[in-house]
């Protein structure tokens, strides 16, 4: 039911003329995503980094939200605190969470160079934060006296890396993600770079009991590791195992696959029915997403809502681009073509298990059968299922007739897209539960079955 976005992009503020203000302007758009279905925004990093104009991924200060004049001005490229946690009220206000994107392996903008006495390597270590809060020096990093052996593939960018076991690191996390949730009201963790330090710590952080307005509070936690499903779903598993909140992972696998339905011409949609993504194997624990702000030359360039039409009507959490719903023009609210429209179907009728009716190199069609839940005590849940249609042919409507769970029952088309702009049509399943469910060309049409 839940559909976040990532509220950013990358120097957002600087092409949206926004420097040192996107908290206030993404306070003036909270109201309407909130109208639109969205149930959560990822931030980006919140902390001052080596310059205040960089986008956050090189923490210097974690303690500085935008109120000290150190490395180069006062406020970070988004705004200072006090607007932080003007926006995350107002979010609140319109059911929308907020969360903070964690940067804790890295650092950058260090004040000093010191020689490490374990390896006799000068680098840059010495932090002195106008905070006051978090100093650190060679021992803060790898190699320290506390740990020695980076993780495999923790080096990025030539970036000094935290060394978390050494215990003044590990508090100054805790400190600063308690901060986070029990001070600004974040409600849950994006961390970046996830492969590039141990998932303990994770672990760790994810289990704390934080406490938020006089109550326990359990945060999510969503991690990017960047790789393939396998390692991806052994990281799950171990991290999980330390914890029990349950923690997801962005799914690279599925992405570049729906990548090539949209980019690769003549791509086999029966590629798309195997289980190398994490949200076939793991799907509460899998964030959908289709492109982000790392991808650059990457991004998806042809046909994008091909991409967004199949994350919003299968299992997994989706996370839509801002720039993809804004920029891009694909939010589409008050029509049947766009990412509104398919928010609205995710949250009234995407429940329970994904079933493939059907699929051959152009056409694929799958259904969602449907969930329904009067738990005592819990939100009433009533989400009626679907069926999906993707079509790969670039110059006809294209459809097959498929068995469908429900028998004599009427379907209308609620949300569609693609190179024809004409409107589905109603169908009907026999008494055993057939029907043709067609799509425009190199388009996607989702069907809802109607009862009177």
């Amino acid at each position: 039911m839940s559909v976040m976005m990532q509220a950013f992009y990358w120097d957002a503020p600087q092409q949206e003329k926004q420097e040192g203000n996107w908290w206030n302007f993404l306070a003036e758009h909270v109201e309407a995503l909130g109208k639109s279905g969205f149930n959560a925004l990822w931030l980006p990093p919140v902390s001052k980094a080596s310059d205040h104009r960089s986008m956050g991924y090189d923490p210097y200060d974690y303690f500085d939200l935008g109120d000290y004049d150190q490395k180069g001005g006062t406020k970070t490229l988004w705004g200072n605190r006090a607007e932080l946690e003007a926006l995350i009220a107002k979010a609140h206000q319109h059911n929308l969470g907020l969360y903070a994107d964690m940067v804790i392996n890295h650092n950058s903008g260090a004040d000093e160079e010191e020689v490490n006495p374990l390896d006799g390597q000068k680098r840059w270590t010495k932090f002195n934060p106008a905070s006051g809060k978090f100093p650190r020096d060679w021992n803060s990093f790898h190699p320290s006296r506390f740990e020695q052996v980076m993780v495999e593939g923790e080096n990025y960018a030539g970036f000094p890396h935290l060394c978390h076991r050494n215990p003044d690191v590990y508090r100054a996390m805790f400190d600063y993600a308690r901060m986070l949730i029990e001070e600004l009201g974040f409600d849950g963790f994006r961390f970046d770079f996830a492969k590039g330090f141990g998932a303990w710590m994770i672990g760790v952080l994810a289990k704390y009991r934080y406490v938020k307005d006089g109550n326990e509070f359990t945060p999510f936690v969503v991690a990017e590791l960047w790789s393939g499903s396998e390692e991806i779903g052994a990281w799950i598993d171990r991290v999980n195992s330390m914890t029990d909140n349950q923690i997801s992972a962005f799914d690279f696998p599925l992405r570049y696959k729906l990548k090539d339905v949209c980019d690769t011409l003549n791509y086999d949609l029966r590629k798309l029915t195997d289980d190398c993504a994490v949200v076939a194997a793991r799907p509460m624990h899998a964030t959908t997403f289709v492109d982000n702000h790392d991808m650059g030359d990457n991004a998806i360039v042809n046909d994008k809502m091909l991409a967004y039409s199949y994350i919003l009507v299968h299992e997994g959490y989706p996370c839509v681009f801002w720039y993809d719903y804004y920029n891009n023009g694909l939010g589409r609210g008050g029509t049947p073509n766009g990412i509104d429209a398919l928010i609205q179907v995710h949250r009234s009728h995407a429940g329970g298990d994904s079933q493939i009716l059907h699929a051959d190199p152009d056409l694929y069609i799958m259904q969602r059968i449907g969930y329904k839940s009067d738990t005592p005590g819990s939100p009433k849940i009533d989400q009626p299922g679907l069926i999906y249609v993707l079509n790969n042919l670039g110059d006809k409507w294209s459809g097959t007739s498929v068995k469908t769970q429900w028998p004599n029952q009427k379907f209308r088309p609620v949300a569609w897209d693609g190179h024809d702009t004409a409107h589905p049509d109603e169908r009907t399943t026999d008494a055993e539960g057939n029907a043709e469910f067609p799509a425009p060309p190199r388009g996607y049409a989702v069907y809802i079955p109607i009862f009177d």
